[in-house]
């Protein structure tokens, strides 16, 4: 277990310690935490502590980005905990598991994976054990690893083509490759068609084990009124991938 190469911590540790608590939105939308911006796109990233990366995890769920009320949730981790008695690494866990799906994203996420068995596999009654009591058997991310907004709001990753904006491809190739990299042959899941299709990019390109990849499953926010439909149609290929994946990998 441990940081992310590209972990920029360090760097805005002592400015996160510095706001006040709690803060105000404005507090973190700020240039202080400003990565990139491309002004012509309307493409703003900033800095948030989600960076923990469980290398010893068997699923890895695949989101867009974290959204703001993830970061705001990251946010209030750090300045939560006692800094001075936990090192960089146990900071970013505690922030990486206070701010990870939850509410009606969580409750459809852990439906539909206990739908598929995947407990069975993994030894566990629930996948809601995944983000309690089992935590070091998942990792989860996004194929962007810090919030990314587009015209002042959440980026869902359809408009702009994340593979088509020099920005985004190079968050994606420079660091959710290589964080893949380092875990040991994880069921991949992606949440949504969105994800699933630059998961597809990177299988052609030999970069991910297209067999790891669980195609087919839908994106668990109560917003995709599609979720239902797409879930019983891929259902049966899904748990069959599963089966075929903890055979042959695990």
């Amino acid at each position: 277990m441990g940081i992310t190469t590209y972990s920029k911590f360090e760097m805005f540790k002592e400015d996160i310690l510095l706001l006040p608590h709690p803060f105000h939105d404005n507090d973190i939308l700020t240039d202080r935490f400003l990565l990139e911006k491309a002004v012509e796109k309307d493409i703003f990233i900033y800095y948030a502590p989600v960076e923990y990366l469980n290398e010893n995890a068997t699923v890895l769920i695949v989101g867009i980005t974290p959204g703001f009320r993830q970061m705001k949730k990251a946010y209030s981790a750090v300045l939560s905990v006692n800094t001075h008695l936990m090192d960089s690494e146990r900071i970013l866990h505690q922030a990486k598991v206070m701010s990870s799906y939850e509410g009606p994203m969580r409750i459809n996420l852990i439906k539909m994976l206990n739908e598929l068995d995947l407990p069975k596999f993994l030894g566990i009654s629930s996948s809601d054990d995944l983000f309690g009591s089992a935590n070091h058997l998942i990792h989860t991310t996004g194929l962007l690893p810090y919030p990314v907004f587009y015209k002042g709001k959440n980026f869902t990753g359809s408009t702009p083509n994340i593979l088509k904006t020099e920005v985004l491809r190079k968050y994606v190739m420079n660091c959710f490759v290589n964080d893949v990299a380092r875990l040991n042959n994880p069921l991949i899941i992606p949440l949504g068609v969105n994800v699933a299709k630059v998961l597809h990019h990177l299988s052609n390109l030999k970069l991910l084990p297209p067999a790891h990849i669980l195609f087919g499953f839908p994106h668990p926010s109560g917003a995709n009124g599609h979720r239902h439909k797409q879930f019983s149609k891929n259902k049966q290929k899904m748990k069959l991938d599963i089966m075929n994946y903890f055979r042959q990998c695990k």
